[in-house]
This record gives structure tokens, sequence and C-alpha cells, in this order.
């Protein structure tokens, strides 16, 4: 089994590739002071980056775990997630946590396909 990691930060590897399916790991927002929509559209824009970086975009990804802090916002989050995936939506599984560190309002795990 090959096993290829990229995009190294001090606790992770973003993106890591193997049997065919390409992992990204937890990605927040870069300005976490904004509302669960903006912050979640810049958390998308960069998974799309990221995937970006191994050939793929955001029609490969086929699994998504959501983590946010309050469901109640759920309500904002839908349409920026269905605007941005159209027809090709993913499925999902939406998770309440209790905290996600400072003002983070949203953290997104995906897995998509290569091959």
């Amino acid at each position: 089994m090959t096993i290829k990691r990229s995009i190294k930060t001090p606790i992770q590897n973003r993106v890591v590739q193997t049997g065919g399916l390409v992992f990204v790991g937890g990605t927040t927002a870069d300005d976490t002071t904004q509302s669960m929509g903006p912050q979640t559209q810049n958390i998308l824009t960069k998974i799309e980056g990221y995937l970006g970086e191994v050939g793929l975009d955001r029609t490969a990804i086929v699994a998504a775990t959501i983590f946010v802090t309050d469901l109640s916002m759920k309500k904002e989050m839908d349409p920026v997630w269905t605007a941005f995936f159209g027809d090709g939506l993913p499925t999902r599984a939406t998770v309440g946590v209790a905290d996600l560190g400072g003002t983070t309002l949203i953290e997104v795990v995906v897995t998509a396909a290569k091959g």
C-alpha cells in the first residue's frame, strides 16, 4: 500500500492519499470572526485548493463530516454548502460539538475519490 502525504502543517498533513482515496484533514476558516455562512464558504474554497494540489476539484468529494458549535446555525451553512456543490453533493454528517477553539464555528473534513 502506498501512502502519499502533502501540505504539511505543524500538526498534520492536510492531504493524505491512499488506495484511490484522498483525505483532507479538518479545515477551519481563516477569519473566524465571521458568521457561519462566510466561514463555510472560506473552508470550502480552501478545501478545493488543497484538492487542486493533487489534481482534483470539488466534484471528487464523496463524503464530508462537518463539526459545528451550534446546530441552529446550520441554516446559514446549508445554502452555502448546496450552492458550492450543486448537483454533486457528497454524503454528509453534521455533528454538534461544544467547542472548536476561539470563535471557530465550523470545521470540515472530506474524503475524495481519485483514479
